[in-house]
């Protein structure tokens, strides 16, 4: 099947859509753990993973810059129209964490990072037209355009990244009734937001606004 039927297939868009949720979601908590100055594991540093982990934060401003990246690459893949971005730093600082996992021998823990992997690169793949113009620099070339997800698809990103946000920062289990039923309410806008864009794009029968 060539490149083109596979782009323009409205369970491909749709299957790429949700995988940019997916995995721009998964960095947030490690990402803004990072950010915030915390320890990302309590592993003590007896252990190479855990003397590993402490040394990254010990670097101090090292340690923040890496969950802004993270948690950027991760905003940027879920506003479906910086995807492409996205997918690019994804793949840039997954690649590190990929073969961090490896090194170290973490258990279990290079299953995820594998698929991950693959999930990157899947979504690096299904933006090659945009990237094919670099590798092909002084060169003439015809860039082949494809349709851009809707705009539900670009708000409910951003309504996902606020709301994971969120989530992460809040703490129900210091028993706070109010961050409790914040949390609450929270994942009902998650729940609503899915529910309610999916509905749509399946209602009007489209996913992608045509150029």
């Amino acid at each position: 099947m060539k490149f083109e039927q596979l782009r323009t297939g409205r369970i491909n868009q749709w299957i790429i859509i949700h995988l940019r949720y997916l995995v721009g979601s998964a960095f947030f908590p490690s990402g803004l753990i990072k950010l915030m100055g915390e320890r990302f594991t309590r592993i003590s540093a007896d252990n190479p993973i855990g003397y590993f982990f402490e040394a990254l934060y010990q670097s101090g401003l090292y340690w923040n810059f890496l969950g802004l990246a993270q948690v950027a690459a991760g905003i940027l893949l879920m506003t479906q129209r910086f995807a492409t971005l996205g997918a690019l730093m994804f793949l840039a600082i997954l690649s590190n964490i990929w073969v961090i996992t490896l090194s170290l021998s973490f258990s279990g823990t290079w299953i995820i990072t594998s698929l991950m992997m693959v999930a990157v690169l899947i979504l690096v793949i299904w933006d090659q037209h945009k990237l094919l113009p670099v590798f092909n620099y002084n060169k003439a070339s015809t860039v082949k355009e494809y349709p851009d997800p809707e705009n539900r698809w670009i708000i409910a990103g951003v309504v996902y990244s606020i709301s994971f946000i969120v989530l992460f920062m809040l703490n129900p289990a210091k028993g706070e009734v109010y961050e409790k039923w914040l949390s609450i309410l929270i994942t009902l806008i998650i729940a609503a937001t899915f529910i309610i864009s999916n509905y749509q794009a399946y209602k009007n029968r489209k996913l992608a606004i045509h150029p």
